[in-house]
Formats: structure tokens, sequence, C-alpha cells
């Protein structure tokens, strides 16, 4: 079995992780693509922090598409921003080229509740390219499987209430800013939670334009809804201005927040179904004073009540984690734009990943042709 060969697309933060992780993992990274002219043409040793150089340098993204065509790739991991409109191009890219990909845009989680015409045009592309993308990271773990497998041990659900918080520090400045850090609460509510005051006519007219921005949890309730078997009948979203109670610096917006400035927001979106269960999760994402932390607290309730806490988790690590073990499930499933909901639930993988591609082949039902020849 050979090593699956991939390539990093974004190598920001995320990506020190991502690269790092792969390549303790038996895979071989082939190259490296961002739009920042002060690490292109590095080795991705200085992005990951290694001593040891690598032989793959940062290219310009312009060339990404003509690597591709070139290169014997087998799976691209695209760590950008969190939006699936502005990520599309690069999806787009490895669809085209009949590269897999997982990205850590949290739309991608379940975009076609968010961003339908998209979605659907990028299935399509992947069908036919015999290729497949998803979302992936935190939220498949922790705001997604963890649940549906304490539903599974569950009689009867009549609710289920969930809340995350992270620091947007972690995650670079595109999400620090759709977050709403930095702002005054004016231009907050005139540029972010505005969006939200409107009629759910409205919104489903949005959505089907693809203008809809979603906070992370609209796409993890339609997630939960497909794998749990629920039927949405109405979702809603609100997001709230999260204030600094004191002067806070923030390294990755190059600036000190006032007090009385917006640190960020926290958005909750509600969701009621047929079958008489409703999701109410929130997600909390802010700069963080030096005393706050990292939380993901959950509560399903019914008969019996569950809850589970996770304090300090190193939400930006097990993200990246996330990614890296889903890559012979992503190599394995079915063509198409397929969401995780459809995979196995993800699993430690102890060994290096192509010589999982067999055994995920298996739950997948799937052939040799599929896993690109690895199985």
């Amino acid at each position: 079995m050979e090593k699956i060969k991939m390539v990093q697309y974004g190598c920001g933060k995320m990506s020190a992780y991502t690269m790092r992780y792969a390549i303790e993992k038996g895979v071989k990274v082939v190259g490296a693509f961002d739009i920042n002219p002060a690490i292109i043409g590095k080795d991705i040793a200085e992005v990951i922090g290694s001593d040891k150089k690598f032989g793959v340098k940062i290219q310009d993204a312009k060339e990404f598409e003509q690597f591709l065509q070139n290169n014997d790739v087998d799976v691209a991991i695209i760590t950008t921003t969190s939006v699936f409109a502005e990520n599309y191009p690069a999806y787009e890219i490895c669809a085209k080229n009949g590269v897999n990909a997982i990205s850590t845009c949290e739309e991608a989680f379940f975009p076609q509740n968010s961003n339908p015409k998209l979605f659907k045009k990028l299935d399509k592309l992947c069908q036919e390219t015999g290729c497949t993308i998803c979302g992936s990271g935190y939220q498949d773990v922790f705001w997604g499987n963890l649940i549906s497998v304490l539903a599974g041990a569950t009689h009867k659900i009549t609710k289920i209430r969930g809340k995350s918080s992270y620091n947007v520090e972690d995650y670079g400045i595109s999400l620090a800013q759709v977050h709403g850090a930095g702002l005054t609460v004016e231009e907050f509510e005139k540029e972010v939670a505005s969006a939200d005051n409107i009629s759910d006519e409205e919104r489903k007219k949005i959505i089907n334009a693809g203008q809809f921005a979603p906070s992370y949890m609209w796409n993890v309730n339609g997630w939960l809804c497909e794998k749990l078997g629920l039927h949405v009948t109405r979702q809603t979203q609100k997001c709230v201005p999260q204030i600094a109670n004191k002067n806070i610096k923030s390294s990755t917006l190059g600036m000190t927040i006032p007090k009385g400035n917006c640190t960020g927001m926290s958005a909750v979106v509600t969701t009621e179904t047929k079958e008489g269960i409703i999701i109410e999760a929130e997600a909390i994402g802010k700069v963080y004073d030096k005393n706050e932390f990292d939380c993901n607290d959950w509560t399903i309730e019914g008969e019996p009540n569950t809850r589970v806490v996770i304090e300090r988790p190193s939400t930006v690590e097990l993200t990246c984690a996330t990614v890296i073990n889903r890559i012979p499930e992503v190599m394995c499933a079915p063509a198409g734009f397929t969401t995780t909901d459809w995979m196995p639930e993800n699993f430690y993988k102890a060994q290096p990943l192509h010589k999982y591609m067999e055994e995920v082949a298996c739950e997948h039902g799937c052939d040799c042709d599929d896993c690109h020849g690895h199985c």
C-alpha cells in the first residue's frame, strides 16, 4: 500500500498542526499553498516549527490548480476561512481535478442548509469526477458524533441544549472579523446582528440565493437532525455581542479592543422538528481575557437527562487531529460533497493512515477504484 499524498491549502495557524499530524501519521505532504507573500517560498518546516527541512516549499495559491493537474495527489486539506462561498474556488479546483478534500470551514460541515445552490453545484461536479469533499474538524466530534452517540443511550428526547466557547485568537484574523471582534456595539448591530432581524420567508429566500451568513451552530443543528433522523420545521438564529469589560489586547487583530467594544459574539440557533424535539445550540466566539478558557457543554433532556461538560478542550489541536484522522474515510466515501453524518464515526488511527484504507473501504462498501488504488 502506497503512502497517501496530501497537499495543504492555507498555511496559517491551523496548518502547523495539520501538516505535522499528517506527516507523523505516515502521510506524504507533496505541496503547500497560500496567498501570503511573507511565507511563499519557505519550506513547510518553518510553518510546522521543525528543524528538519521537508523539501516542500509553500507556493502561491494561484499555482494550486496547475499543481493538481501535473501531480498525483490523493487529498487536499483546506484550512482557510469559515464561509463556504469564500472557500468555493478552492473546492471547485479540487473537484474539477478529481482530488478529495477536507475543509475546516465550519459552514462546510453541513452547507446544504445554508447555501444549497453552491452545495448542489459542487456535489454534482464531485460525482462527475469521482472525488469526495467534506467539512470536518472540532464540530465533527464535539458538536456532532459525541451528541449522536449520547442520544443513542437515551429512551426519549425532548430537547438538546449545547453551548461551546472558543478563543477567536487561535484561528486567525478572518474568523475574528466574522465574529465582530473589535467592533463597537453600534457597528456590531449594523454589520452582524441586523442580518437575522428578518422573517422566516425572507431568510429562506436569502438561503436559496446563496447569500445567507450562518453562525456555526446553524450547520451543526442541520447535521444533528440529519444524523438523528429528525425533520426540521423551523430554524432561527440570533447573534448577541460579547462586550469587553476592560481593554483587551488582540494579537490577531493587531489592536487593543477598548472597554465597551465587542470581543466577539454569541450565536444561538434554535431548531424545531416534526418529531417535537428542539435543538438549541450556542457558539460563543470571542477574544479571551486571560482568565477565560474553552468549554464544551451539552445536555440531552428527556428520559434520562444526560449532560457532558468538557473544560479546556484543546480546540485547535482537536480540530486538526480530527481532520487528519478523517482522511481514510473521505478517500473511501461515495463521490460527491459527502457530509460526515454519512461516514463512520471518527476513530483513533494508531498506524500510518494508508494502512486503514482497506478497513474503511469495507465499511463503505466501495471498491478499489473508489479508493484510488490504495486498498
